[in-house]
């Protein structure tokens, strides 16, 4: 075998392990971004132009979620935040519209306790997917209950559904293992 020929084959091997490295790469990270958005992956891909730009925004929402002060809350805080969710769904009684509002509200402050931004709902949506992507849905229909409220035009049902989904990332911000996600740069 000529010394020519023996070269074209390491170089035609060493080219199909790259390859096949890059893809593996590829799928690694495609994984981790699914582990750790969980449904709003699939989301944020269908809405994007494509599977990569898709990819780059959810790494574009990591990066700006690991420059937040996510932190942890002090207990005293926390049994604070405890009482005046018992508050709010004490409300619903008698008021329920009043207590998805407020419901609302009380979870937007907990979330700026967090060290999360709250002036923008779609920002605050992308800030949270990054660690709470499970529970994403349940604040968008929360949400969607709160802006129908506002108009009157929610049933009981919906308004009853929307303080269950409230009640589901409220749990978690304030839960949160107690620990901020990562170190502040």
């Amino acid at each position: 075998m000529s010394t020519g020929t023996l070269l074209a084959i390491i170089i035609a091997i060493v080219v199909v392990i790259a390859l096949a490295a890059v893809a593996a790469s590829m799928l690694m990270r495609r994984r981790k971004l699914h582990e750790r958005f969980g449904p709003e992956y699939e989301r944020t891909v269908e809405d994007a132009d494509s599977r990569m730009a898709g990819e780059r925004e959810l790494r574009a929402r990591e990066k700006r979620h690991d420059s937040l002060d996510i932190r942890p809350l002090d207990n005293s805080v926390r049994d604070q935040y405890s009482r005046d969710w018992t508050r709010v769904q004490d409300e619903f009684v008698d008021r329920p519209e009043d207590a998805v509002h407020d419901a609302d509200r009380l979870v937007t402050s907990l979330m700026h306790e967090r060290g999360y931004p709250t002036q923008d709902f779609e920002q605050q949506l992308k800030d949270l997917s990054v660690e709470h992507g499970r529970t994403l849905e349940h604040y968008q229909a929360a949400h969607d209950v709160d802006v129908l409220s506002i108009r009157h035009e929610a049933t009981t049902e919906q308004l009853r559904g929307a303080m269950v989904h409230y009640r589901t990332l409220f749990d978690e911000l304030l839960s949160d293992g107690g620990e901020a996600r990562h170190a502040p740069a």
